[in-house]
């Protein structure tokens, strides 16, 4: 199945440099030269993943970032000039994916690309509602989770946090992310409820529990057994 990109970058050479490499491995490209464009598009188009610059004209990456978060997990890559330890910290807390440091190989950029669609699309197995990880099934239409078959009791808010887990299999999710994406951006609680409804998760998961990772700055993923 053909996928496509939205590429954000003002550099007309570099954008056009990079959607030839990705049209090579026959990648759809969606373009845009600023923040703004970038949105317009994002809204009236079906894309599988955005890679996005920072330093741009009219609404910069992090803006970008945001506001793509407030509607979408789609996966995303930032790509910048900027080297800084905190700039990067800041793309995952926002919710990015990767993070492509300039000059980069368009080649290599490609590769990671495909790599992180991989991680998103292939390890989580589907039955028409269902999703299927191993011995725990998730019923999106029934709002039903079993392991190895046993019916578990999850709360509204255990059952949306463990479905955003799986539809975010393998990356980094922070508790911003997290925070926004079960309990709404007009939450103003304490961030810990992430961390305790975490641990109530893991609990009624079992061993399927430790399949909830916990990474850099208190982010979380679900991901495979090593």
């Amino acid at each position: 199945m053909k996928r496509s990109i939205l590429l954000v970058e003002d550099d007309a050479l570099m954008r056009e440099f990079i959607t030839d490499y990705f049209k090579k491995e026959q990648w759809e490209v969606y373009e845009a030269e600023n923040g703004r464009q970038a949105l317009e598009i994002f809204a009236q188009s079906m894309v599988d993943l955005v890679v996005l610059d920072i330093m741009m004209p009219e609404m910069d990456g992090w803006s970008v970032c945001r506001r793509i978060r407030q509607k979408s997990d789609v996966p995303i890559i930032i790509i910048t000039a900027r080297t800084e330890d905190d700039d990067q910290l800041m793309g995952f807390e926002l919710g990015a994916d990767e993070y492509v440091t300039k000059p980069f190989s368009p080649k290599v950029l490609v590769a990671r690309a495909t790599a992180l669609m991989k991680r998103t699309e292939g390890t989580i197995g589907r039955e028409g509602d269902t999703l299927i990880y191993g011995e725990l099934s998730v019923n999106q239409k029934a709002h039903t989770v079993t392991v190895s078959g046993e019916l578990l009791s999850l709360s509204p808010k255990e059952y949306d946090l463990l479905l955003v887990m799986i539809k975010n299999y393998g990356i980094v999710l922070s508790r911003d992310h997290i925070l926004n994406a079960v309990w709404g951006l007009d939450y103003f609680g304490d961030h810990r409820a992430v961390d305790t409804h975490i641990k109530k998760l893991r609990a009624k998961l079992g061993r399927g529990g430790s399949l909830i990772r916990t990474v850099i700055r208190s982010g979380y993923k679900f991901e495979l057994e090593p």
